[in-house]
């Protein structure tokens, strides 16, 4: 997979989420469009009315923008697409406290669900829904950015994974698509965010690295420069499956990677006999992988390590051990049709009870280019 590109054009051009955008057919088409109905937003911000209508706003504001207009049309589907889901997860994070209604970690949340959805419907292509989910997971970027301790990385990471024109344009439709006091701040705050963007040049593309290696190496420190290039004389690469079980992730091993090392959690697990349902013996295996991990990483020993590893933060750790060493890092992520995962599962040795199964797809993240080296994605 091209990791640098945004569109890969032939699966971009017919995509949409729907044949048309009038709010009266769009509501019997998708649950969590009504689901928006009746949670309310703070009148300070919201003085519109509830989330549904906001939403409505901000996409009848999107279609009237000429910087939407001057976009190609498939790429106008995604941002219309992320419109209509960016609030998603209000319907679950609204809180009042103190008299004030707030919806923390929504995007975050929303995110997931967007993924999820796609996933589940099974005709969206993967580059497709990961695109809108992180313009979701983003869309309050352009107007918090200035205020972010180290606002160059977060921006820098969200370019290698948006677009961030498309993420300004959604952005500014959020804005006018409301009722509220503080227009021009917030739209004031978005064309900053354009400025720090074209500073840094990542605007409109993906920050140009030197290298991967540079690019790994800004990322995975807490401090550093984005020019440095990195010496990479004594490098050697650890590899870092990615895959939801059944996904084809061992069969892949088998027939490209059987000629290096592997550590398997799920080996290590059965050797030793202890169930995947065992807290405490599912933290020995992992301190036993580690440690076996630890030799290779020494000698500086290429290897894979074999585990589901579906979330970012799990990701994080393991990438942090491997860097210590020295190792660069490749992700593989695998991925089947959530059909097939579901067939798949059916037949396995070790079958996963189906709501484990599905827990584990609504917490889905994955990979993206900022957290390693080189990422694949192999779709089964």
């Amino acid at each position: 997979m091209e990791t640098r590109r945004f569109i890969v054009r032939k699966e971009y051009i017919m995509w949409k989420i729907s044949n048309t955008y009038n709010f009266n057919e769009l509501i019997n088409e998708f649950d969590w469009l009504s689901d928006m109905k009746g949670v309310p937003q703070d009148p300070i911000y919201h003085a519109e009315g509830d989330v549904y209508i906001h939403t409505q706003m901000v996409v009848e504001a999107l279609q009237e923008m000429q910087e939407f207009k001057d976009l190609p049309e498939n790429e106008q589907h995604l941002i219309l697409a992320a419109a209509l889901m960016h609030d998603i997860e209000k319907r679950s994070t609204t809180i009042i406290e103190n008299g004030r209604i707030s919806s923390p970690s929504h995007a975050k949340k929303g995110e997931k669900t967007v993924r999820t959805f796609f996933y589940k419907q099974g005709n969206t292509p993967f580059n497709i829904r990961e695109y809108i989910a992180k313009l979701v997971r983003l869309h309050g970027l352009p107007i918090w950015a200035i205020e972010k301790p180290n606002f160059e990385k977060v921006l820098l990471q969200a370019s290698l994974v948006v677009n961030t024109y498309h993420l300004y344009i959604l952005a500014k439709a959020d804005i006018l698509g409301r009722k509220c006091n503080d227009h021009r701040e917030m739209l004031d705050r978005i064309e900053f965010f354009a400025t720090l963007c074209q500073e840094l040049e990542c605007w409109k593309q993906p920050f140009p690295f030197k290298s991967k290696e540079s690019k790994f190496t800004y990322f995975i420190q807490d401090s550093g420069s984005r020019l440095y290039e990195p010496f990479t004389g004594n490098n050697f690469e650890v590899i870092l499956m990615s895959a939801l079980p059944g996904s084809g992730k061992d069969t892949y091993i088998n027939k490209n990677l059987g000629h290096l090392p592997i550590i398997s959690l799920d080996e290590i697990r059965r050797a030793h006999k202890i169930k995947p349902t065992d807290k405490s013996g599912n933290g020995k295996v992992i301190q036993m992988a580690k440690e076996k991990a630890r030799e290779l990483l020494r000698s500086k020993t290429p290897f894979v390590w074999n585990a589901t590893n579906i979330t970012k933060q799990l990701r994080t750790q393991l990438i942090a051990l491997f860097a210590d060493y020295g190792a660069q890092v490749k992700i593989i992520y695998v991925e089947t049709s959530y059909k097939e995962l579901l067939k798949r599962n059916k037949t396995r040795k070790h079958p996963l009870p189906l709501s484990v199964l599905e827990k584990m797809i609504s917490k889905l993240e994955p990979p993206t280019a900022d957290e390693c080296a080189d990422l694949e994605i192999i779709q089964e």
